[in-house]
Order: structure tokens, then C-alpha cells, then sequence
């Protein structure tokens, strides 16, 4: 595993790509208290970014959004503060149709923090995380390369990107060209160091913009009802993958996103299934995961949908845990293979006494359950080691790889002896 460590590292640390992202990106400060605000300031200049404004509070970050001639690629903002804290900001944000993507900092605790992060997606903000104080340089280096996007193949965000909004056609397209693949991300066998399976996660190799992070555009096709081909598609390129990889020794598994509008079809099971069977490969090798949002609603399709799935033969995983309002009884009702702890409590579990008690008895009641447990958004060294120490069964993050396509994948795991 140490081998696998040091590759990354070197990887994450030498990628002139996400270099020349960072020093493209306009990050905005909205931060009362000075020191705090000058540290993090410091923090980014570290890490890279080209432009940073600062801003006291909330009524004065406003006022230099009007004035800019354009908008920053990121807004880092605090919650606490006079005047204007940062939930008022928030939704003064939301009415003036300002779509910029959002952190919040804080040294409030990770529940705290999970129930802004609602908040800030019901007013329609894109939230790419929220980050404790002291904020360290390996998470804010994590939430940078969140809004920088790749070249092709890369794995890293470049800012021009970002910026850029496309049509629901031009998205229907794409999907149709097959130009949105499956990059994947591997997830860690902590007891043994080695690679079990991987996530496919979608992303659009654009003929011009590179590669294209999914926030610009499954929210568009998931608001217009046209998700469904997307999905399909990512099931058939990730089970080809998969089998794939298979014909040259790498028996991983594979794992893809379900979202709840598919699941109101009565007949998706069965559609999935004749799907993954025509590439090739056995449903056992293939999990299909769910929000806690999607995997608690009472619609009787989804419920049918899930059960069915399970009776196939795919394993069940219920993605995000501990973010959503679930209840036991609730949790028992879908023979759930996989349980994956949401990221915003694995990050927090080294400082703050909640997440590490909600992690534990995450992965307590997984384990009762019969499931295997994943820790999301590992980081750091600190964080797996952490992990491990709790009984967690795998680990998924940028310590361990980023998401990577088909290729570099194979060359990865390769690489790694696998």
C-alpha cells in the first residue's frame, strides 16, 4: 500500500495541468475575522490561484459581485458573520441568479455543516463542500481541483470549463455521441491494500473544452426528465469495461449511480439487467448505488425496482449515509449490500467527537447488517489510518486516486501490482 501512497502523491503533487488551472482561477473570500482571512488567503496563494478577492462579510462580498466584470470561479464563504452571516448571504446569492460554485467554512461540526450544505441546494447553489477550521491545505487543494477542469485524461478541473453553460440539446447530444464516459475511481481494500472494484463516474470528453466535470450538465437532465439515457449509457460502457477487465486478470467490480427518476419506471430492473448480461458480464460483478435520499422514499416502483435488482444478482449501495433522515426500520426494508459513509464525516472524524461516533456506528450497524462499509472522500494518510482503526472495509478517495479513464485505470492497477 505504501508503494500505491507515494505514486499518488507524486502523482497529485506533479500535474503541471492542474498547475496552470489553479493559476487561471478568481477565488473570492468572504471571511470577517482578518487572521482567518489572511491565512486562507495565504492558503491559496500556496496552492496556486491566480486571482483572490476578499471580502469582510456578506453585504460587502455583494457589492464586489456587482462591480466584477466577471464572476469568480469559487466563492470560500463563513458562515458566522456580522451584518450578514453567511445563510443570508447564501440566499441573496440565490435570488440574484448567481450560480457561482460555493464552499462554506466553518468551525461548526460536521452535522451543522451537512444541514448548511441542504440549505444551500434548496436555494439552488452548487455546493462543492464545506471545509473545518483550521481549513488544511490538503482539503482546500481537494475543493481547488473541484472547479479546475481536465485536459483529456488528466483527472484535473480547468476553470474555462467551468464557466461554460450548455444546452439541454447540446447535452442529449453528447449523450447520444457517446462523448460522456465512465472515468473510474478505485476503491482500497484497507485490511489488504489492494483494489476491489471501482466507481464509474461520468464525465464529458468535449470535442472543445476538454473534459467536463458533471455538475454542468446532469442537473439539466435530471430537471428536464432525460436522465435515463445517460444512464443507460454509463451502464453499458461501465459493464464493457468491466468485462474488460476481466479478460486480462483484473477481477474488480464496478459500481454506478442510480438516481431516483429512474427508479420511478417499473420496468428499469429489468432493462438493466438484459443490459449488463449482453456485455458480458455476470450482474454480480456490477452495484448500483443510491442517495439515502432516493434509497428512503416510499415509491412503491422504486421499492420493486431496488428488490428486483437485488434478486438478479447486482449489489445494492446506499451512497451519502448519514446525510439524509432515514430511520432503521426504513433502512431494513432493500437487502442494501454496501453502506458508504458520506465524505463530509470521514473528513471531520480526526477533529470533531460527532462524526468520529457517527462514522463508528455507521460502520457497527453495517456490519450488522451484513454489509460491506466505505468510507467516502479519504484525503489523507490520517484519514485511512482512521478508517482502519474503526473497522471500516474500504476506502474510496484522492489519496487513494482520482478518477481516471478506462486506460489510465488499467495502467493504474497494473502499476500497482494488481
Amino acid at each position: 500500500m505504501e508503494s500505491m501512497i507515494q505514486a499518488n502523491e507524486q502523482s497529485r503533487g506533479g500535474s503541471q495541468s492542474l498547475l496552470s488551472g489553479l493559476a487561471a482561477l478568481n477565488v473570492l473570500v468572504v471571511e470577517d475575522d482578518d487572521f482567518q482571512r489572511r491565512n486562507l488567503v495565504r492558503a491559496l496563494t500556496r496552492c496556486g490561484v491566480g486571482d483572490i478577492t476578499e471580502a469582510e462579510d456578506g453585504a460587502r462580498a455583494l457589492d464586489l459581485l456587482r462591480s466584477l466584470e466577471q464572476q469568480p470561479d469559487l466563492i470560500l464563504c463563513d458562515l458566522d458573520m456580522p451584518n450578514m452571516d453567511g445563510m443570508e448571504f447564501v440566499r441573496h446569492l440565490a435570488e440574484q441568479n448567481c450560480r457561482v460554485a460555493l464552499a462554506i467554512t466553518s468551525g461548526c461540526d460536521a452535522l451543522f455543516l451537512s444541514s448548511v450544505e441542504a440549505l444551500c441546494e434548496a436555494h439552488g447553489m452548487k455546493v462543492l463542500g464545506a471545509l473545518n477550521k483550521p481549513v488544511t491545505m490538503a482539503h482546500l487543494t481537494q475543493l481547488l481541483e473541484a472547479v479546475v477542469e481536465t485536459q483529456p485524461g488528466s483527472g484535473v478541473m480547468h476553470a474555462e470549463s467551468a464557466r461554460h453553460s450548455y444546452t439541454l440539446e447540446e447535452i442529449i447530444e453528447a449523450v447520444s455521441r457517446r462523448e460522456i464516459v465512465p472515468f473510474f475511481q478505485p476503491k482500497l481494500d484497507i485490511a489488504t491494500g489492494r483494489i476491489l472494484c471501482a466507481e464509474a463516474l461520468a464525465r464529458w470528453q468535449h470535442p472543445s473544452h476538454g473534459l467536463v466535470a458533471p455538475a454542468a450538465f446532469i442537473p439539466q437532465l435530471e430537471a428536464a426528465g432525460e436522465l435515463d439515457a445517460l444512464t443507460f449509457s454509463l451502464i453499458d460502457q461501465a459493464a464493457r469495461a468491466c468485462h474488460s477487465w476481466h479478460q486480462i486478470g483484473l477481477k474488480f467490480g464496478v459500481s454506478v449511480n442510480l438516481s431516483l427518476t429512474s427508479l420511478d419506471d417499473v420496468g428499469l430492473a429489468d432493462r438493466i439487467d438484459n443490459l449488463v448480461r449482453s456485455t458480458g458480464l455476470d450482474p454480480a460483478h456490477m452495484t448500483l448505488e443510491v442517495t439515502e435520499t432516493a434509497a428512503m422514499t416510499e415509491m412503491a416502483a422504486a421499492l420493486e425496482n431496488l428488490a428486483r435488482l437485488r434478486i438478479r444478482g447486482f449489489g445494492l449501495s446506499i451512497d451519502d449515509f448519514g446525510t439524509g433522515f432515514s430511520s432503521m426500520q426504513q433502512l431494513g426494508r432493500i437487502a442494501f449490500t454496501e453502506l458508504k459513509i458520506d465524505r463530509c464525516f470521514v473528513s471531520a472524524m480526526l477533529r470533531k467527537r460527532e462524526a468520529q461516533a457517527i462514522v463508528s456506528s455507521s460502520i457497527e450497524m453495517g456490519r450488522r447488517l451484513g454489509m460491506v462499509t466505505v468510507g467516502e472522500g479519504v484525503e489523507t494518510a490520517e484519514e485511512l489510518a482512521a478508517l482502519r482503526k474503526a473497522g471500516c472495509d474500504v476506502a474510496q478517495g484522492y489519496f487513494i486516486a482520482r478518477p481516471l479513464s478506462g486506460e489510465a485505470f488499467i495502467k493504474y492497477c497494473q502499476e500497482q501490482g494488481q
